[in-house]
């Protein structure tokens, strides 16, 4: 949105039964959109003649009101330049009421505002490693060559040279051997979860989920009329004989074998085979979320279950929020070719597609050799920042924390065994003191009793800095008096 486009009729709403002067209420809606917030020191207003022919109203009237602006220190006329809102007015924030109704709470400013995660926040990549200028300059790229056809709605199944890409990103990188017409790129982890809901379930259907998990998970599938049926997670992975005795006729289970969610174990390969061999006689399909499993810090990166997948059960959920940032909103699936036409005609019902131009840089940025190059550099500087972390707490709190740390992934979890509050408790003293630990207990059913802080240490700049939250996330977790 431009600032003169905040200043048009979209903002002032003309009543033309009320008593009110015409110039009176236009003077009266700018004064306050500045005084919320809206309008800001120097943005330009619309030209009188403009926003006249706008409102339907003669150009006196706006002018009107334009002088009585001004003279109140509003407004200040720039000549040829047009006029802004005065520069010598303070920033002001948008002031914080109880929302008496619906279009009050409906947009709210202050949330519109942009801001950095808090620290210590889960699953967000360096956003200081990102690879800016090289990344503003595949969008300059494709912004300069830009044709008409580029610009109309393109395929909802995904951008044809992204699909060709991730295809074969995950053929060499990950051992998923899959076509480019098997890929549909969607919105984001819960977009690819939607469209799989859709394509192959009915209400009331029941899936295994993993416990504890991933809480989006359950909020995707449960608005879908699904029934989620919650199976343990150890050491192995998901415990599949208790997901057997709990429901062995579920229509689907979605697991994350490379590295759980919370927990951060690996599947075996035994509970893989296992997990394949009960979808292949239940006729029941697999979603393997692989969220994070290009981050593993001994040794390669572990094969998809979907590598294992010989009766094609098996859909393969990728993202890219955490290995290049979460304003993209990009994921993708990749489905067995049976069901091919079957999510293409779910892609062009439920969906327009994402962003053309969005689509196109990633495929251009994985194509060539960014993508691969920028993985290898994040798997190095995650395994220094999350050494640096748990270093640090150890030395805050020596033996009042237990660090278990796992093969891969983007957070650790903190133990405080010898403590008397809950996890749930500390994530909240935590939290007053703007760290974003999250409690593990959380994460699980009733019958989960497991407890821990998760910590996200991806956005560590320095061993200093992670000594600095250490002994912030310490004095937040002092014990009362």
């Amino acid at each position: 949105m431009t600032q003169e486009k905040k200043s048009s009729a979209a903002l002032l709403k003309i009543d033309r039964a009320t008593s009110t002067p015409l110039h009176r209420q236009i003077y009266e809606r700018f004064r306050t959109a500045i005084e919320q917030g809206l309008l800001h020191p120097g943005d330009r207003v619309a030209s009188a003649r403009s926003l006249a022919s706008e409102l339907g109203v003669a150009r006196g009237t706006v002018e009107a009101a334009y002088n009585q602006l001004a003279g109140e220190g509003y407004f200040s006329p720039q000549g040829q330049a047009g006029t802004v809102v005065s520069p010598s007015l303070p920033s002001l924030r948008p002031v914080r009421r109880a929302p008496r109704q619906a279009e009050e709470r409906a947009f709210d400013p202050a949330l519109a505002e942009a801001a950095p995660p808090p620290p210590l926040q889960l699953g967000i990549p360096a956003l200081d490693a990102f690879p800016r200028k090289l990344w503003a300059r595949l969008v300059s790229r494709r912004a300069r060559t830009t044709i008409a056809a580029d610009m109309f709605y393109g395929d909802p199944s995904g951008h044809p040279s992204l699909r060709t890409a991730i295809a074969a990103y995950l053929r060499v990188s990950r051992g998923v051997a899959c076509n480019p017409s098997q890929v549909f790129v969607t919105g984001g982890y819960r977009a690819s979860l939607a469209l799989i809901s859709h394509t192959l379930l009915g209400r009331d259907d029941r899936l295994w989920v993993e416990d504890p998990g991933y809480p989006p998970t359950q909020e995707v599938l449960r608005s879908a009329g699904q029934r989620v049926v919650p199976v343990p997670v150890d050491a192995e992975g998901m415990v599949v004989a208790r997901g057997v005795r709990k429901a062995a006729n579920a229509r689907m289970a979605v697991v994350t074998p490379s590295h759980q969610a919370p927990l951060g174990v690996s599947m075996s390969l035994a509970r893989r085979l296992q997990l394949l061999d009960w979808a292949s006689r239940a006729k029941a399909w697999i979603v393997e979320d692989d969220y994070d499993g290009e981050y593993r810090y001994a040794g390669p990166p572990l094969p998809a279950l979907k590598n294992l997948d010989r009766h094609d059960r098996v859909l393969y959920v990728g993202s890219f929020s955490k290995v290049l940032y979460p304003g993209l909103a990009l994921g993708y699936v990749v489905v067995p070719d049976s069901l091919r036409d079957a999510f293409g005609e779910a892609a062009r019902t439920w969906s327009n597609g994402c962003p053309q131009i969005t689509q196109a840089v990633v495929a251009d940025f994985i194509r060539e050799g960014h993508f691969s190059r920028h993985l290898k550099k994040m798997r190095l500087l995650y395994a220094r920042r999350r050494r640096m972390l748990a270093v640090a707490l150890l030395k805050a709190f020596a033996e009042d924390v237990r660090i278990d740390l796992q093969g891969g992934g983007m957070h650790l979890i903190a133990r405080f065994d010898r403590r008397r509050e809950s996890d749930e408790e500390l994530a909240r003293r935590a939290q007053l003191a703007g760290l974003n630990c999250q409690p593990l207990s959380a994460r699980g059913t009733a019958g989960f009793r497991d407890e821990g802080l998760l910590i996200g240490f991806t956005n560590i700049g320095s061993a200093l800095h992670a000594q600095q939250l250490a002994t912030q996330l310490k004095a937040a977790l002092r014990p009362k008096p």
